[in-house]
């Protein structure tokens, strides 16, 4: 036996040698090592969009970490959930942080898988063979939807109990199975403890069986069928073995666990400086707070099923309600089926439409998180005033009223002025670009019809956070 072979015997390793060698051997790890040292991930001007996968999948890992510590302290009953949440928050050492990073989290999440997607679809990613990398993301989109409904009703407070309640009144109009829907979502005629008993399964048991399922299956898709490149950057090396790339491991990993620990900061710092609020216990015979809404994430249905009339054009069956869900419902099916509707057109062509309508939509969301520090820096101005004594009181009330004109005038401006203006050139252009196209290439335009589908949920979203 030669020294080199007798220093490297696992006799001559230590305990750590011997007890690496033992998993390799038991466990098979050698070949997920030379998989993950063959696996290299393009470089190129996008190549910041490869992280948001794993951004999401470390979101979720969050979830699943947080969630657990709560649901050792929840109690899933009417008389019970409220204030199990309220000890959890009072308490629990750190409770109230855990659950302000698992509500944080979950919007984080939510914000981050439409800009995978959106990304993707810019990218072209979901052309052959990654179709079913694509609808499994869609799919996966869904489940965590269901995830923020389901997880909505836990605390069982007022608003959440009259938000779920026409949520569910939403889904029980669907023709044929609305009435169905409505009792398995509701398990009755009516949100109950039942329904809350219900929304606890779904949220702890099988929504997280089928979201860790659907990953599995997607990070085999992933992996399968490698990064996928823009045709762009392929034609500019002359070829996709020629794009410059970095081995995932270390390169790639390290650098998306910088991620990570920014995510977390940033979780933390959310958690801390804006707690998530538990507000009032449930009373279904209470009046419904003003100004329910739904989360963020459903703005966009919810107001534009606002919009709509209780009968369309007079007739008495055609309802608004009905017609809206059912439209929803197809643009859903018509994410699902991407893949299949693009024509595959010439690589040069770009995406002026939606290069175009970015631009705007960008303006749209910049405007309204605007008009959210503006509201949120007025209410702190009021709140920090009329706490005041003496002869000071005075100039709190003219401060929180000069505060709330500026506020009503920005609602009427943005409201008025701005959301209708870019929403008229928005489909204004896009329908002139509709017309000129249509001669030339009969099949659906998936440009266009993203283009279209985007601005709607952004015009819808950000009018709902300005409506009153």
């Amino acid at each position: 036996m030669s020294p080199a072979s007798s220093e490297n015997s696992p006799e001559n390793r230590g305990w750590r040698g011997r007890l690496g060698t033992f998993f390799y051997q038991r466990l098979g790890l050698d070949g997920l090592a030379a998989l993950a040292a063959k696996k290299h991930v393009p470089v190129h001007r996008t190549t910041l969009f490869y992280f948001l996968g794993g951004m999401a999948l470390f979101l979720f890992a969050v979830q699943m970490a947080t969630g657990i510590l709560l649901s050792l302290y929840y109690k899933p009953s009417p008389d019970q959930a409220f204030e199990s949440v309220r000890a959890i928050m009072t308490e629990v050492d750190y409770g109230w942080l855990f659950r302000s990073i698992h509500s944080w989290s979950a919007n984080l999440l939510i914000g981050i898988l439409f800009l995978h997607l959106l990304t993707t679809y810019m990218m072209r990613a979901y052309r052959r063979p990654r179709e079913l990398t694509w609808m499994t993301g869609v799919v996966l989109l869904g489940v965590f939807l269901a995830f923020g409904f389901s997880g909505y009703l836990l605390p069982w407070n007022q608003l959440a109990f009259f938000a779920t309640r026409v949520g569910t009144a939403i889904a029980g109009s669907v023709p044929v199975v609305g009435k169905y829907a409505l009792l398995i979502a509701r398990s009755g005629e009516d949100v109950t403890g039942d329904t809350l008993a219900r929304f606890y399964a779904l949220h702890v048991v099988i929504l997280p069986l089928t979201a860790m399922g659907l990953i599995g299956l997607h990070l085999f898709l992933v992996q399968k069928h490698g990064m996928s490149i823009p045709q762009g950057v392929i034609r500019k090396h002359g070829g996709e073995e020629r794009v410059p790339s970095m081995p995932f491991v270390p390169h790639f990993l390290l650098r998306d666990m910088v991620g990570w620990y920014l995510a977390l900061g940033i979780l933390a710092t959310l958690a801390a400086l804006f707690p998530w609020d538990l507000m009032q216990k449930a009373d279904p015979f209470g009046a419904t707070p003003e100004g329910t809404k739904p989360e963020w994430y459903f703005l966009f249905m919810f107001q534009a099923l606002k919009q709509l009339p209780p009968h369309l054009w007079g007739i008495e069956w055609l309802e608004g309600e009905m017609v809206g869900v059912v439209f929803f419902g197809l643009c859903g099916l018509l994410v699902l089926a991407v893949p299949s509707l693009d024509p595959e057109s010439r690589p040069e062509q770009r995406r002026r439409v939606l290069n175009f309508l970015v631009a705007i939509l960008a303006a749209l969301l910049a405007a309204a998180v605007i008009w959210f520090l503006l509201q949120a820096a007025g209410a702190w101005v009021v709140f920090e005033w009329s706490s005041l004594q003496g002869e000071q009181i005075s100039d709190a009330t003219e401060l929180a009223t000069a505060v709330r004109q500026f506020q009503d005038s920005l609602d009427w401006w943005l409201q008025s002025v701005v959301f209708p203006v870019c929403s008229l050139l928005a489909i204004g252009y896009v329908a002139s670009v509709t017309i000129r196209c249509a001669a030339r290439q009969p099949r659906l335009n998936v440009n266009i019809m993203g283009a279209l589908a985007v601005v709607f949920c952004i015009v819808m979203t950000a009018w709902g956070l300005v409506a009153k």
